[in-house]
């Protein structure tokens, strides 16, 4: 039983290391569009028109977008994650009587 007992956790703690690269990912995404950095980009500046399409505002709005669907994920992640360990601790602990 302990081995199964490993094998939970290390299953409970990928979920944990998802949702937190999911949150991550997904609040830079938001974020990042709307900051001077887009705007000063070095690899950008070699294609004009590339940099005149990612200035755009709906351009900023697609990324933030896909930025907050990948944060609601990681939310989502997180969220089963934490249900998933509570419900297992509650079949182990077994009825109580």
């Amino acid at each position: 039983m302990p081995a199964r007992r490993l094998e939970a956790d290390i299953s409970f703690f990928t979920r944990l290391l998802f949702a937190a690269y999911f949150l991550e990912a997904g609040l830079i995404l938001v974020i990042t569009p709307w900051m001077a950095f887009w705007d000063q980009n070095v690899f950008l500046g070699a294609y004009p028109a590339l940099q005149a399409a990612l200035a755009s505002p709906f351009a900023r709005g697609a990324v933030s977008g896909v930025g907050a669907i990948t944060t609601i994920a990681g939310i989502a992640e997180l969220t089963s994650a934490i249900i998933w360990r509570f419900r297992a601790s509650e079949e182990s602990s077994g009825p109580v009587a």
